[in-house]
């Protein structure tokens, strides 16, 4: 079930539906990009929308493709290849993310990415 709603969650935001991956985010969800350092996370609808906002204002036509997803009950572990071409140097980048998804009761309450699988299985807990 978790492995269709990580589908579905990276299929709106290639499509750009904010809707949709709002739909499966709880309301105080989290999420924390790469650059959380920097950046902080961000919480609930609002905070998904900045981080929509500012990932598609440096990478314009960043996309998501699922590349193998693992069920570890209430954690869904993703590796992706992600990229798009950057706003302001037009340079292209493709490489490998892995995502951990937290869920309760159908909707995401964290998200997070990491460059490495180790990160994220150790984000997982095993």
């Amino acid at each position: 079930m978790n492995e269709d709603l990580v589908r579905q969650a990276y299929d709106a935001f290639n499509r750009r539906d904010i809707a949709a991956v709002q739909d499966l985010m709880d309301a105080e969800g989290v999420a924390i990009s790469r650059l959380a350092a920097i950046e902080g996370g961000y919480r609930g609808h609002e905070g998904l929308r900045r981080w929509w906002q500012d990932l598609l204002e440096a990478w314009p036509d960043y996309t998501v493709e699922v590349v193998e997803v693992r069920d570890h009950g209430d954690t869904t572990l993703v590796r992706a290849k992600v990229g798009g071409r950057a706003a302001d140097s037009g340079i292209q980048l493709w490489q490998t993310s892995w995502h951990v998804w937290r869920w309760r009761g159908g909707k995401a309450i964290w998200f997070a990415v990491f460059t490495s699988e180790a990160e994220a299985v150790a984000a997982i807990g095993e």
